[in-house]
């Protein structure tokens, strides 16, 4: 369905991964996979439960067969070391701004509250939430909760989701939610928020992975799902 989507972004690892391995109960019928991995290979990836789960499907394996897989160590270095490129020693990195509000039209005071903080260029948005943090705590605290796909947001200026209220921190770069890799405008879902229970994985990115660009303006807003 949608073009080789199933389900979100996030569950394709786990579905290519279910479907290659139980191919043999698709005959007579050869299932074509090659929408499906299209929708994986045009997407960036940074969450690393993301990544874990898709890499076996890229290489026609499963989970199932991890246990049965010899591994041999290499006397070479990584390939993502050797084209590792690090900052000399004295050399600052540019610095950006980015503009944050938190707001609540939703529960008990509502308020609207604003800040511009400057991070180093390539800070997550986790960065972000701590410069605002650090520099009025008193109206910017918040708190995450690390999970399996990284640190979820749970709670902003005091107030908490809760899944009995069915509440939830949502993040947006303008109106539109975040996307992974900081290319924010496109698609739907919760970005770097605490998901509710009924939601076994992010469907966008977090705070921990999400890039913000010099002038962005993020919004945390108190919503409901």
């Amino acid at each position: 369905k949608r073009d080789g989507m199933m389900g979100n972004i996030y569950s394709m690892g786990l579905a290519l991964q279910a479907l290659g391995s139980t191919a043999m109960f698709y005959a007579p019928r050869e299932w074509d996979c090659a929408q499906a991995f299209s929708v994986v290979y045009g997407h960036d990836y940074r969450q690393p439960m993301a990544i874990a789960q898709v890499l076996p499907a890229l290489v026609g394996k499963s989970y199932l067969e991890a246990a049965s897989l010899e591994c041999t160590a290499s006397s070479g270095m990584s390939p993502s070391l050797q084209s590792l490129k690090l900052v000399p020693i004295g050399v600052q990195k540019a610095h950006i701004q980015v503009h944050y509000s938190i707001i609540n039209t939703l529960q008990g005071k509502h308020f609207h509250k604003s800040i511009s903080v400057r991070v180093p260029d390539g800070s997550t948005l986790l960065r972000v939430l701590q410069a605002a943090e650090k520099k009025e705590p008193d109206v910017f605290s918040f708190q995450t909760e690390q999970t399996s796909w990284g640190p979820m947001v749970v709670s902003i200026h005091g107030l908490a989701a809760n899944p009995e209220d069915r509440t939830y921190w949502q993040f947006l770069s303008g109106e539109d939610a975040l996307q992974e890799g900081g290319q924010h405008g496109v698609g739907e879902g919760r970005g770097g928020v605490k998901e509710p229970r009924s939601y076994p994985r992010p469907t966008i990115a977090g705070v921990g992975t999400y890039v913000p660009v010099d002038g962005e303006h993020i919004q945390a807003v108190f919503s409901t799902y």
